[in-house]
């Protein structure tokens, strides 16, 4: 599925497209682009969900002119990514250990042949607490991992309470490819501005919302009931002290201090059980950083440079 241009969200120039087939067969959608002289390594961007490449143009065009070359990829289930429910509108995965399929595949056939390291992770959301798990389990392409607004739980549902055996109740009466409870084919960014609980920034809501009016392929509803209990399980692995968190990549979590959708308090509490790893909270910043008004972006950039400023390339660049 090609991406997805639009006036007011332009896709950065150069943009090189890939169709990626995973181990178990799904056809994944990504892309790359490579900046305008010698690269200082690659930044992979994966979003969160219900999220898609065209959503990242913008930071693709801030990392292009910091040098970096850029990779993308769509999750199974999402974007321009195979979507195997009847109902494409519907969020659906049935373990989030699917996804190391998809990262496996991104790896194996964009980032190793094409992208020049060191290679980098940007996460957002879900994302993050993807590159998080999959870490711990050993898959570590990355040099770095920068990570906002992570997963490691959901703002008011308590994924160990109540609402796990309502879920795990559910699944099992065999309705896990049923919306989730509260939720419905409508994407939060049909809604208006005022009370968005994603950015203060109207214009940046007003893009995305306008991209998904002209691009409705990309539109995700809410998630399943088997997504959720997926997410769940994903959740409590980060509670878990049984779980080895110490050794992994090296990690900056970037929280927003404003965030309505994820947890700020458990990924401080995170936080504070990773290392190599650091934290930066960014105060009045809603859940979508990167989409953030300009000020709150630039403190965003600012931790970003930082940090990715010690990586180190451990082989030489990958051929074009």
């Amino acid at each position: 599925m090609p991406l997805a241009s639009t006036s007011d969200n332009p896709a950065p120039p150069g943009a090189i497209e890939h169709a990626v087939r995973t181990a178990d067969g799904v056809r994944l959608r990504a892309a790359r682009w490579a900046p305008a002289g010698a690269a200082r390594g690659t930044v992979a961007i994966f979003g969160g969900r219900g999220e898609f490449i065209e959503k990242y143009f913008e930071v693709a065009r801030d990392l292009l002119a910091r040098g970096f070359a850029v990779a993308a990829l769509d999750w199974r289930g999402q974007g321009g990514s195979e979507r195997r429910v009847r109902d494409a509108s519907k969020g659906h995965v049935d373990d989030f250990a699917q996804f190391g399929r998809d990262l496996d595949a991104f790896t194996a056939q964009v980032l190793a042949p094409h992208c020049p390291r060191p290679w980098i992770g940007l996460g957002h959301s879900m994302g993050a607490a993807i590159l998080l798990i999959l870490d711990a389990d050993g898959l570590r392409p990355f040099e770095r991992l920068v990570l906002t607004s992570p997963m490691i739980a959901v703002k008011g549902v308590d994924h160990r309470g109540f609402a796990r055996f309502a879920i795990d109740a559910l699944g099992a009466l065999g309705l896990g490819r049923a919306f989730a409870p509260g939720n419905a084919r409508q994407t939060f960014w049909a809604r208006p501005f005022a009370g968005n609980v994603f950015t203060t920034d109207p214009g940046r809501f007003a893009r995305i919302a306008r991209l998904l009016v002209e691009a409705p392929h990309l539109f995700l509803g809410g998630p399943t009931i088997g997504w959720a209990r997926a997410a769940f399980r994903a959740m409590r692995r980060f509670d878990d002290p049984r779980v080895a968190w110490g050794d992994g990549t090296p990690a900056l979590i970037v929280a927003s201090g404003a965030d309505r959708v994820t947890d700020r308090a458990a990924a401080e509490r995170f936080a504070a059980r990773l290392a190599p790893g650091s934290l930066v909270v960014i105060e009045g910043a809603e859940h979508e950083i990167l989409i953030e008004r300009d000020a709150l972006r630039d403190q965003f950039w600012a931790a970003f440079d930082a940090f990715v400023a010690g990586a180190q390339s451990p082989s030489p660049p990958a051929a074009p």
